[in-house]
């Protein structure tokens, strides 16, 4: 019987085959192969591993990039994983056992502080095991959680569709996942489609969709309602888009490929148009640990670049009196404020659309939003939003 990590600090009773398996992943993750698709790729292929081994495999795995900076890092990567776990173990018994000046210089790489404050608080939170939101179908939030146990509902009315699953079961084997009654879909990503409040029968664009988790809360806002174009760079995460599509039952939209170039996939004029883009995720780092070691400041330079160039291609198809919103999973200043400047500079005929926190009721509404994770447990969010004038 495989011991529980939670469950016990005494890791070197763990299996060794366990070890070995996170050991190898670790090996071979880098710049160009992503920790996580790397463990997802390694765990496929192990048949065999019971659910729960494959629990504390990630788990492990994830340890490891979580403490990456206090670790020693010329003894063996087992005794390196060892030591992960162990002070995984005691941060979640002794949180207080780690002073704010030591996480604040170890939690991240030192060239994050020329992009934002790292504020203790963010650095606490980057070292605990994120939460895990659903997102229900419109009005079953709480009767999924009911059905499902070991879930709390965010907030009530439309918050209460946000759900937060405690449990430990595989989720895309339960018969909920399969009926299409929820989507993995992280609190803030959520929030983006809430900010976005679009209203059946208008026609969107959702302009970097990846696999559709905002396209699908779109459709899911507009009743199934009115249009939504869904592109993507990549055609592979499209195809994803409609096997999820298919299993909630999700209908109106239509695909096309797009590189962020000045040539759209449609000549559609859109009342809204949601830029979701490819940023540097450091939003995400709780999530994602090893993102934190492997982007460098010179990428989210460059991604900043790239973000205006999207916002500037899209705006054409943003009809007069239709509005834009520009969304990203990071906190650094190249790639938020720094890019909502530039456009407001760059676009005149588009002027700041006030929207509330969609998350905390009666919030007095603003043209920027920026979400930490340590306030709701999600990712780290930024969005800004403009309406284009009236001709």
């Amino acid at each position: 019987m495989i011991p529980d990590l939670n469950s016990t600090r005494d890791t070197r009773s763990w299996s060794s085959a366990l070890v070995g398996i996170a050991e190898r992943v670790i090996r071979a993750a880098n710049r160009e192969h992503p920790a996580d698709a790397v463990l997802r790729e390694t765990l496929k292929a192990r048949h065999g591993l019971l659910p729960s081994e494959a629990a504390q495999i990630s788990r492990a795995v994830f340890a490891y990039y979580r403490w990456l900076g206090w670790l020693e890092r010329q003894i063996p990567v087992r005794q390196q994983l060892e030591q992960a776990l162990g002070l995984a173990e005691e941060f979640k018994a002794s949180p207080g056992n780690f002073a704010d000046a030591e996480l604040v210089a170890r939690a991240v790489p030192a060239w994050v502080q020329t992009e934002m404050t790292v504020r203790p608080a963010w650095a606490r939170g980057l070292q605990a095991e994120p939460k895990l939101w659903l997102r229900a179908r419109a009005g079953q939030g709480r009767a999924l959680a009911k059905r499902m146990d070991n879930c709390r509902v965010f907030g009530e009315g439309p918050l209460a569709d946000i759900v937060e699953y405690l449990g430990r079961q595989d989720l895309f084997k339960t018969e909920e996942f399969h009926a299409g009654e929820f989507e993995l879909q992280d609190i803030s990503s959520q929030a983006v489609g809430l900010a976005c409040a679009p209203k059946p029968g208008e026609t969107w664009w959702d302009a970097c969709a990846g696999e559709g988790g905002k396209t699908l809360h779109l459709s899911a806002l507009m009743e199934n309602k009115g249009l939504i174009w869904a592109s993507d760079r990549a055609a592979w995460r499209l195809q994803k888009l409609k096997r999820r599509a298919a299993r909630a039952g999700v209908f109106n939209y239509r695909t096309a490929t797009w590189d962020g170039g000045p040539r759209a996939p449609t000549r559609t004029k859109f009342d809204g148009v949601l830029a979701d883009a490819p940023c540097s995720g450091i939003g995400t780092w709780q999530r994602n640990p090893h993102a934190r070691w492997t982007i460098a400041a010179a990428d989210v330079k460059e991604l900043g670049e790239l973000q205006k160039k999207i916002l500037a291609h899209a705006t054409p198809f943003v009809k007069p009196g239709g509005k834009l919103f520009y969304a990203v999973c990071t906190l650094a200043r190249s790639e938020t404020a720094e890019v909502a400047q530039a456009f407001a500079q760059r676009f005149p005929d588009f002027e700041p659309l006030p929207f509330p926190n969609p998350l905390v009721a009666g919030s007095e509404p603003a043209p920027q939003l920026q979400l930490a994770p340590e306030q709701f447990g999600g990712n780290g969010m930024f969005i800004a939003a403009w309406v284009r004038k009236m001709a």
